[in-house]
């Protein structure tokens, strides 16, 4: 059992052991990590460092008490609005993350659907890729969840959309783009089936929200997704993925902006007068808002569009290279800076396991198995690495794989103790 040290230790100690605690983490800083980690270089890591610790200390649960976080948050979500087409009746909040935002999403639907239709106990209905915190949301919420098969292109259809849609349905969602190939689900097709049935339809681009406005601007061809779309009525759009912010940042747009009324909670049933929230966190941490809003400044447009370019020249390259390999392919065709590796004659997970010995992490995925790719600025500065480890990888693994496809926390020995009772 592990207990309170008995005696303190001086900072130096306690940084030593932290630092040998590490041994065995992740090298993001050489570019070595293909997810969970979006680096922009040390000249942002700098930004970060410097803002987060000016604000460490600071609580974002009264803005009344720290006015310069609700400033802060603000300035956020008026320019997250703004990247993604929306106006002056749309608005929203910030989060602690993706699963935060989606949480809000789902819950705003809920509350929205009951308050207007009455429905008690609703139906969710999602494409087959979309992020697992809609199951979860679901599950929290006591809302039946389905999913929307996906064709042989590996891509979402509208067309099966419609007989799934019941009375009690309160949300329909698409992704810009999904996170297991990176493809855009036909956003314009399913909004205007959700706006025809008088349901909300919520756009997740956690993963896209802040690259494919850039990516347009480069002049990629993005198909639409945004509030230009006629029917979104709610989008997710995390900041510390490509927003390149600490963990964790992210933002919930609603259309109408009256639709907050649905996500926030208030109640003052208690000596401590009225208690509100925008969104599920009390207590918020200061230091991913104080992050987020210093990177937005730092980097400004020119800032992304210059990190948008490199990193989607690394994903170009990447994936040519990998078209270029005997016996592996890309799996459908992603419109972002997020791909699938798969094989039909080599057990593509043993094939991750070489690479993972040669100091490359990333997520594995199955249905089709796949090594999946997360690309960062600075992956541009080890793609003929991986590629070289990659030829090697295919020509020296095993026959299969021991390593399972899992993408969260280690939840095994919550997971066996709930089996054994």
């Amino acid at each position: 059992m592990r207990r309170l040290p008995a005696q303190g230790s001086s900072l130096e100690e306690v940084m030593e052991s932290l630092r040998s605690l590490q041994v065995h983490d992740a090298d993001y800083h050489n570019a070595r990590t293909w997810a969970y980690i979006y680096n922009a270089g040390p000249e942002v890591d700098e930004v970060l460092q410097a803002a987060a610790g000016h604000v460490l200390l600071e609580n974002a649960l009264n803005p009344f008490v720290f006015p310069s976080l609700r400033e802060m948050q603000r300035d956020i979500v008026a320019i997250v609005n703004d990247l993604l087409h929306g106006d002056e009746g749309t608005g929203g909040t910030t989060t602690s993350g993706g699963t935060e935002s989606i949480f809000m999403g789902v819950k705003t639907a809920r509350d929205r659907m009951r308050a207007e239709k009455g429905i008690e106990k609703g139906r969710v209905i999602v494409p087959r890729t979309a992020h697992p915190a809609f199951a979860k949301s679901a599950h929290y919420l006591d809302l039946e969840w389905v999913q929307m098969p996906l064709g042989d292109d590996l891509r979402t259809h509208a067309g099966a959309l419609e007989g799934m849609i019941t009375d009690d349905t309160v949300l329909i969602v698409g992704s810009a783009p999904n996170f297991p190939y990176g493809m855009i689900d036909p956003i314009p097709e399913m909004a205007r089936i959700a706006m025809e049935r008088g349901i909300p339809f919520h756009v997740d681009a956690c993963l896209g929200g802040l690259m494919l406005p850039f990516l347009e601007r480069l002049g990629y061809e993005i198909p639409p997704w945004d509030f230009r779309v006629p029917g979104v009525t709610s989008i997710s759009a995390d900041l510390h993925k490509y927003g390149y912010a600490i963990k964790g940042a992210s933002v919930i747009l609603h259309r109408p902006k009256t639709n907050l009324q649905y996500q926030v909670f208030q109640f003052d049933n208690w000596p401590g007068g009225l208690y509100g929230t925008q969104a599920f966190l009390g207590t918020k941490p200061a230091a991913p808002i104080g992050a987020c809003w210093a990177v937005l400044h730092y980097l400004g447009e020119e800032g992304y569009l210059r990190l948008a370019r490199e990193t989607m020249e690394a994903t170009e390259r990447l994936i040519e290279g990998v078209r270029a390999m005997d016996s592996v392919h890309v799996w459908g065709q992603p419109d972002m800076c997020v791909f699938a590796i798969g094989s039909y004659d080599h057990d593509i997970l043993a094939v991750g396991d070489i690479l993972n010995e040669r100091g490359w992490h990333f997520d594995r995925q199955e249905g089709p198995p796949a090594l999946h790719l997360m690309v960062s600025p600075r992956h541009r500065l080890v793609v003929d690495e991986f590629l070289t480890d990659l030829r090697y990888a295919l020509n020296h693994h095993a026959a299969a794989s021991t390593k399972a496809a899992t993408y969260g926390d280690d939840v095994s020995a919550e997971v066996s103790a709930k089996q054994e009772s």
